[in-house]
């Protein structure tokens, strides 16, 4: 069975390099920072670099090669990466932000003199992820990252013809 169909679409191939990459530095920056690894985090959101930044950037990039600046396919590109990234740094930060206050209160309540069940509160509400969207420097990182992972590739294409 021949499965070099699976890596044909070249926008496919740098999305999910792109991705993968992200995930990896992004693993290996918090590894460090705190001293010891998290399988978890290879497919945590937030963080630097901005995965999503990533995976839209070299999409973006990657389509402008292939099909030009006037095509539908680099214009819709180009506006899901507006998109994507404008919501790292809004509604995702937001709601981590969220989601960190309400955490505070819960451990607060937990800890209260005269607490009823502190485990029952827990399981109502369980801890949330309060990494969910990205600081403007992150989504920066993110998309430069993309570019170059889509200028590799390009670099790549070009070599192979």
């Amino acid at each position: 069975m021949d499965l070099t169909f699976l890596f044909s679409n070249p926008l496919i191939n740098v999305s999910i390099i792109s991705w993968a990459a992200a995930q990896v530095i992004k693993t290996a920056i918090e590894s460090i920072k705190h001293g010891q690894f998290d399988r978890h985090r290879l497919a945590g959101a937030g963080g630097m670099p901005s995965s999503h930044s990533a995976v839209t950037c070299s999409v973006l990039l990657t389509s402008y090669y292939l099909y030009g600046f006037n095509s539908p396919i680099f214009a819709l590109s180009f506006v899901l990466a507006l998109i994507v990234m404008y919501d790292a740094t809004g509604v995702r930060w937001a709601a981590g932000l969220h989601a960190r206050a309400i955490n505070h209160v819960v451990e607060y309540l937990e800890k209260a003199e005269g607490a009823q069940d502190p485990q029952a509160l827990r399981q109502l509400i369980p801890k949330l992820n309060e990494s969910l969207g990205h600081r403007i420097r992150e989504v920066i990182c993110g998309a430069g990252l993309g570019f170059v992972i889509a200028i590799l590739g390009h670099l790549l294409r070009q070599g192979g013809r």
